[in-house]
């Protein structure tokens, strides 16, 4: 099969953690053409080269969701080699509370990666999304600490935790998806927003008692596709075990 022929998925952030995990199952279970984005080309070319070595599709792509440059080129790249887009994640962000960063710095630097990025790259590949032959999906990794219903219930694990600025964006990245999901309604798009959970990645500090990436791609991965019992959400917050309150 060529890959033109196949289901085209970009992946933000998607050189380790959570990216890599989707980009790795969506390539070996559903044989998707996966496009690493990552801030440095060579980090996103060895996971590529990986997948390519077992037979499978996918390439590496130099992106940084906070350069206007960065994601014009992109967009012209995926235009001229493919013409549209199957699938965008939204999978590249920041946690940069608890650092010795002034308020001001820390919320610019972490909203303009986390929301200000992921909308800026969406809005201008919303051509190519709206050019696919499939039902589009589009996905914003999300956080269960961005809900607004959670951050007012006292028996959360982190409701004494000081994560302004990260749960502020997690809350911008929802409403991203609700007007995604009304933008591209008439498509019959599939715009959903998902916790990956705690998981052991760079982003964590790799915390002990968080579970694997393969298991925080899991939600990402099943709204990813067109089957089974999910193939029609859309404008919805979850996780693997379900609904995520807004």
């Amino acid at each position: 099969m060529a890959v033109t022929d196949k289901t085209i998925v970009l992946i933000t952030g998607a050189n380790q953690g959570i990216g890599a995990a989707v980009a790795t199952r969506l390539a070996k279970e559903h044989n998707y053409h996966v496009i690493i984005g990552s801030r440095a080309l060579e980090n996103g070319q060895k996971l590529a080269d990986d997948l390519k070595s077992q037979g499978f599709s996918a390439e590496s792509i130099q992106l940084d969701i906070t350069s206007d440059s960065s994601i014009a080129a992109t967009t012209t790249y995926l235009t001229s080699t493919y013409g549209h887009l199957d699938v965008l994640i939204n999978n590249a962000g920041i946690l940069l509370d608890g650092t010795n960063l002034p308020l001001r710095k820390l919320f610019d630097t972490t909203l303009s990666t986390n929301v200000t990025g992921s909308a800026c790259l969406t809005e201008s590949l919303l051509p190519l999304l709206r050019n696919s032959a499939q039902r589009p999906r589009l996905i914003f990794v999300s956080s269960a600490m961005g809900s607004l219903a959670h951050s007012l219930n006292p028996s959360v694990p982190w409701y004494n935790g000081e994560y302004k600025a990260y749960d502020a964006s997690k809350a911008g990245v929802n409403i991203l998806t609700a007007n995604y999901a009304r933008i591209l309604a008439d498509k019959e798009a599939r715009v959903n927003s998902v916790c990956p959970g705690l998981v052991k990645t760079n982003l964590t500090g790799y915390v002990a008692y968080g579970h694997s990436p393969e298991i925080g791609a899991q939600r990402i991965v099943e709204l990813a596709t067109l089957t089974g019992k999910d193939s029609d959400v859309t404008g919805t917050f979850s996780d693997k075990d379900g609904p995520v309150p807004w």
